[in-house]
């Protein structure tokens, strides 16, 4: 391969994983875990424009995982310093106690990275995506790197899935569904839009919003207040979602702005093509 092949390399897990078409579900589920947090959540609600620009929030931070996944070590490296020069600027004020701080502080970043991480793994795997235990640890590892672009020291970050497991474990406590994540819960099941589109909205984004809130961890739903279904059905939804949305050539899904997969693979040359069947290369 020619050219620079970026922070992850077509080496990695990450490279192959992030081309699936279910990280759009694993996104939302991301959010909905993420807005749990009050602190983290609150920043989000005083500093975002998500409720007036939804779709531009949404591309913005697929934008952001596409550069630093398939993108050269220059752009990933400067799409980390561009996200924190803005979070070092920004703060927000504690519901409960009133105190302002920074949203750049180490717990919060922490909490956003691990939902994230834990959501793209843990839709796109139980979706059908074939990974070992091993190479869902090597993900989990791969990412130490993402936290560092926004910010956290890698050693302080989760390496494997038991690790993973003790980090939501020991900050359990501390989240909960206030009127915050109630909003959230609220968008992102009735997002704005124009009104022609309200129908799509109806028939599919609820679904969308409805299974990546489905596969959310049963604490979740409780701290919500809304069931879900059975966790076997659940599976077999994300499974039939996973088989339906890789049916469609993965050309055609790329094709999408702003075309990071089609760009590296330009790049590097065909072997670069993400695929699942080369985790085990």
């Amino acid at each position: 391969m020619g050219g620079d092949p970026g922070l992850f390399t077509p080496a990695s897990v990450t490279w192959q994983l992030h081309g699936d078409p279910m990280m759009w579900v694993a996104g939302v589920r991301a959010l909905y875990l993420q807005a749990l947090h009050p602190r983290a959540v609150r920043g989000v609600m005083e500093n975002s424009d998500f409720r007036r620009d939804a779709w531009g929030r949404l591309m913005r931070t697929a934008n952001f995982v596409g550069t630093t996944t398939y993108g050269t070590a220059e752009a990933a490296e400067r799409a980390g310093a561009r996200i924190r020069k803005i979070h070092c600027m920004l703060g927000a004020t504690d519901p409960d106690s009133g105190e302002r701080y920074g949203v750049d502080e180490p717990e919060l970043l922490l909490w956003v990275h691990c939902a994230e991480i834990d959501s793209y793994l843990h839709v796109v795997r139980r979706s059908g995506f074939p990974l070992t235990d091993a190479q869902a640890d090597r993900y989990i590892a791969e990412h130490r790197v993402s936290a560092r672009l926004v910010g956290l020291d890698p050693a302080a970050v989760p390496g494997d899935q038991e690790e993973m497991a003790a980090y939501f474990e020991e900050v359990r406590p501390r989240l909960a569904a206030g009127a915050d994540a109630r909003a959230v819960d609220d968008f992102l099941l009735r997002p704005p839009t124009h009104p022609l589109l309200i129908p799509a909205r109806e028939v599919l984004w609820r679904r969308v919003a409805r299974l990546a809130y489905a596969s959310l961890p049963p604490y979740a739903h409780e701290l919500y207040g809304r069931s879900a279904p059975e966790p076997a059905v659940v599976t077999r939804r994300l499974r039939a979602t996973g088989t339906l949305l890789r049916c469609v050539p993965a050309r055609l899904r790329w094709q999408l702005p702003p075309k990071h997969i089609l760009c590296a693979m330009a790049r590097l040359g065909p072997d670069a093509r993400p695929a699942p069947y080369k985790v085990g290369l």
